[in-house]
């Protein structure tokens, strides 16, 4: 399909998502709303809408170049620590009582920034910043943040261990509009430093002989591809918590129809990210009408995604 007809299209099919997701809340279907702009949009839907599209866009274009650095289709960006890094930093402020609206997203971040960091200094200083040494240190220290955050739950009381599960399973929820604005502005420039990568990304496909015989600096293109997916999801992952599959499922799916060219799959993870989290939090929202509450987004993300991963991994087996 024509690059240009694919960038038309997926710009269509958001602005179409976001018409449906200003036009359904958890109680009532009403498009008329968004044309008389009525309270409940503006100051509830529309800040949940525009969070869960930042959301979506920041984890598949970090998924997108964390595929490209790792040369690995099935890389995700949980599967490298940051999201670990993450998740125990905001469960610890929840459980030393800093769980504020603005302390537990700092701490969030700082703990993405640390496990990115850290990771990335000890492969450095050990000459092992290969994709697959990144890729094994990355999972065992999700397992080691995930045993953290096991026994911090254990040793709290039980409205409090509630409240670390519900906002580890991911959540879309309304924010201060100035905290979507510092979000955007973190995933803004995380976005226009992914694109400033392109390039250099393509060349890293490749294969590092390859790229180093083209005058690319390796080990500099994937520390900055790197340190600035980590910032996309940190920044994310600090107001919303663990939704997983979206950095796997539309890096994916839109590589095969555009190729990998990471100057026109960037723009797109991002348009096509955006729509796929903006659907499945309506998808959460209807559940509220069937079941009287609603789940998480990140559990309808994972329904989605569990079993995507799943055809990949046996897809990658049988070939």
């Amino acid at each position: 399909m024509n690059r240009s007809v694919m960038v038309l299209l997926n710009l269509a099919v958001f602005i179409a998502a976001m018409g449906a997701s200003l036009s359904i809340g958890s109680s009532s279907i009403d498009p008329q709303l968004v044309f008389d702009a009525d309270p409940i949009v503006t100051s509830i839907r529309l800040p949940r809408s525009l969070l869960a599209a930042m959301v979506g866009a920041s984890l598949a274009v970090s998924g997108a170049i964390f595929q490209g650095i790792l040369r690995n289709p099935l890389a995700d960006p949980y599967i490298v620590g940051i999201s670990g890094g993450a998740a125990l930093g905001g469960v610890l402020a929840m459980v030393l009582g800093f769980g504020t609206l603005w302390l537990t997203p700092l701490a969030a971040f700082a703990g993405a920034s640390v496990a990115g960091l850290g990771l990335l200094a000890l492969a450095h200083r050990h000459h092992r910043s290969d994709p697959l040494t990144i890729l094994l240190m990355g999972i065992v220290f999700n397992t080691f943040a995930a045993a953290m955050i096991t026994f911090l739950k254990t040793i709290v009381e039980a409205t409090k261990a509630q409240e670390i599960l519900f906002w580890l399973m991911g959540m879309i929820t309304v924010q201060p509009w100035e905290t979507l604005g510092i979000l955007a502005g973190a995933c803004t420039l995380g976005l226009l430093i992914a694109l400033s990568l392109a390039n250099r990304l393509n060349l890293l496909t490749l294969g590092d002989a390859h790229a180093q015989t083209m005058g690319l600096n390796v080990n500099q293109t994937r520390t900055a591809a790197f340190l600035c997916a980590s910032l996309l999801v940190g920044s994310v992952v600090s107001v919303a918590g663990m939704v997983g599959f979206v950095g796997l499922i539309v890096p994916h799916i839109l590589r095969r129809l555009v190729g990998a060219d990471f100057r026109i799959v960037l723009p797109l993870c991002a348009l096509g990210g955006a729509t796929f989290l903006v659907l499945a939090d309506i998808l959460t929202r209807l559940t509220f009408l069937g079941l009287g509450t609603e789940i998480p987004v990140g559990v309808v993300t994972a329904f989605a995604g569990a079993p995507f991963f799943g055809l990949l991994l046996l897809r990658g087996k049988s070939s």
